[in-house]
Protein backbone atom coordinates (compact mmCIF):
# COMPACT_ATOMS: atom_id res chain seq x y z
CA UNK A 1 0.00 0.00 0.00
CA UNK A 2 1.18 3.49 -0.86
CA UNK A 3 0.81 6.50 1.43
CA UNK A 4 1.16 10.08 0.15
CA UNK A 5 2.65 12.37 2.81
CA UNK A 6 1.61 16.02 2.57
CA UNK A 7 2.77 18.99 4.58
CA UNK A 8 4.65 22.25 4.60
CA UNK A 9 8.39 22.24 3.95
CA UNK A 10 9.40 25.73 5.05
CA UNK A 11 11.29 24.79 8.19
CA UNK A 12 13.48 21.94 9.34
CA UNK A 13 10.91 21.00 12.01
CA UNK A 14 8.21 20.66 9.33
CA UNK A 15 10.48 18.38 7.29
CA UNK A 16 11.40 16.37 10.41
CA UNK A 17 7.72 15.85 11.23
CA UNK A 18 7.13 14.43 7.75
CA UNK A 19 10.13 12.13 8.18
CA UNK A 20 8.69 10.87 11.50
CA UNK A 21 5.40 10.11 9.73
CA UNK A 22 7.38 8.35 6.99
CA UNK A 23 9.17 6.16 9.56
CA UNK A 24 5.87 5.35 11.28
CA UNK A 25 4.32 4.23 7.98
CA UNK A 26 7.35 2.12 7.11
CA UNK A 27 7.29 0.53 10.58
CA UNK A 28 3.88 -0.97 9.77
CA UNK A 29 4.92 -2.14 6.31
CA UNK A 30 3.65 0.72 4.13
CA UNK A 31 5.37 2.36 1.19
CA UNK A 32 5.44 6.14 1.22
CA UNK A 33 5.62 8.94 -1.27
CA UNK A 34 7.24 12.02 0.23
CA UNK A 35 7.24 14.76 -2.44
CA UNK A 36 10.35 16.69 -1.42
CA UNK A 37 12.31 13.45 -1.05
CA UNK A 38 10.99 11.65 -4.11
CA UNK A 39 10.66 14.53 -6.58
CA UNK A 40 12.58 17.43 -5.09
CA UNK A 41 11.74 20.97 -4.11
CA UNK A 42 10.55 23.62 -6.53
CA UNK A 43 13.26 26.26 -6.57
CA UNK A 44 11.86 28.38 -9.40
CA UNK A 45 9.37 28.62 -12.25
CA UNK A 46 11.44 26.22 -14.38
CA UNK A 47 10.80 23.45 -11.81
CA UNK A 48 7.00 23.79 -11.77
CA UNK A 49 6.19 21.26 -14.50
CA UNK A 50 8.61 18.67 -13.09
CA UNK A 51 7.30 19.08 -9.55
CA UNK A 52 3.62 19.04 -10.52
CA UNK A 53 4.06 15.94 -12.66
CA UNK A 54 6.13 14.17 -10.03
CA UNK A 55 4.08 15.16 -7.00
CA UNK A 56 0.60 14.86 -8.44
CA UNK A 57 0.61 12.66 -11.54
CA UNK A 58 3.16 10.17 -10.22
CA UNK A 59 2.71 10.67 -6.47
CA UNK A 60 -1.02 10.04 -6.46
CA UNK A 61 -0.72 7.09 -8.85
CA UNK A 62 -1.99 4.02 -6.96
CA UNK A 63 -2.11 6.00 -3.72
CA UNK A 64 -4.21 4.38 -0.97
CA UNK A 65 -4.14 7.11 1.69
CA UNK A 66 -2.98 10.69 2.22
CA UNK A 67 -1.55 11.79 5.55
CA UNK A 68 -1.27 15.55 6.04
CA UNK A 69 0.75 17.36 8.67
CA UNK A 70 -1.45 20.28 9.77
CA UNK A 71 0.65 22.00 12.44
CA UNK A 72 1.13 25.75 12.32
CA UNK A 73 -1.06 28.75 11.60
CA UNK A 74 -2.09 27.58 8.15
CA UNK A 75 -2.32 24.36 6.23
CA UNK A 76 -0.17 25.47 3.33
CA UNK A 77 -1.51 25.96 -0.16
CA UNK A 78 0.10 22.82 -1.60
CA UNK A 79 -1.15 20.66 1.25
CA UNK A 80 -4.68 22.09 0.95
CA UNK A 81 -4.65 21.40 -2.80
CA UNK A 82 -3.41 17.84 -2.28
CA UNK A 83 -6.13 17.18 0.29
CA UNK A 84 -8.82 18.51 -2.04
CA UNK A 85 -7.46 16.43 -4.91
CA UNK A 86 -7.42 13.30 -2.75
CA UNK A 87 -11.00 13.97 -1.62
CA UNK A 88 -12.15 14.44 -5.22
CA UNK A 89 -10.46 11.17 -6.23
CA UNK A 90 -12.01 9.27 -3.31
CA UNK A 91 -8.67 8.70 -1.58
CA UNK A 92 -9.06 8.79 2.21
CA UNK A 93 -6.97 11.25 4.21
CA UNK A 94 -5.87 11.64 7.81
CA UNK A 95 -4.70 14.91 9.32
CA UNK A 96 -2.09 15.10 12.07
CA UNK A 97 -2.26 18.21 14.29
CA UNK A 98 0.05 17.90 17.28
CA UNK A 99 0.59 21.55 18.20
CA UNK A 100 -2.95 22.35 19.41
CA UNK A 101 -6.47 20.91 19.56
CA UNK A 102 -8.49 21.19 16.37
CA UNK A 103 -11.21 23.02 18.30
CA UNK A 104 -8.76 25.86 18.94
CA UNK A 105 -7.59 25.97 15.31
CA UNK A 106 -10.93 26.01 13.52
CA UNK A 107 -10.65 29.67 12.47
CA UNK A 108 -7.56 29.15 10.31
CA UNK A 109 -7.61 25.40 9.74
CA UNK A 110 -10.99 25.66 7.97
CA UNK A 111 -14.22 23.79 8.45
CA UNK A 112 -13.69 22.31 4.99
CA UNK A 113 -10.36 20.70 5.93
CA UNK A 114 -11.65 19.57 9.32
CA UNK A 115 -14.85 18.14 7.85
CA UNK A 116 -13.09 16.19 5.11
CA UNK A 117 -11.06 13.77 7.25
CA UNK A 118 -10.28 12.51 10.72
CA UNK A 119 -7.62 14.56 12.49
CA UNK A 120 -5.46 12.93 15.15
CA UNK A 121 -3.27 14.48 17.88
CA UNK A 122 -0.28 12.12 18.12
CA UNK A 123 1.81 9.65 16.16
CA UNK A 124 0.29 6.81 18.19
CA UNK A 125 -3.23 7.95 17.28
CA UNK A 126 -2.07 8.27 13.67
CA UNK A 127 -0.78 4.70 13.65
CA UNK A 128 -4.09 3.41 15.01
CA UNK A 129 -6.12 5.45 12.49
CA UNK A 130 -4.00 4.20 9.56
CA UNK A 131 -4.54 0.61 10.68
CA UNK A 132 -8.27 1.23 11.03
CA UNK A 133 -8.75 3.01 7.68
CA UNK A 134 -6.64 0.58 5.68
CA UNK A 135 -7.97 -2.43 7.61
CA UNK A 136 -4.43 -3.66 8.27
CA UNK A 137 -3.47 -6.74 10.22
CA UNK A 138 -0.46 -5.61 12.28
Amino acid sequence: MKIYLAGKLGTESEKERLLKIDLLCKSIGLDTFLPHRDVGICRGIDDVERVFHGDIIEGFNECDLVIASLDGLNVGSGTAWELGYAYAKGIPSIGLKIDEPVEEAIEYLSAIVIGSMPIVRSLEELKNKIIEILNLKV
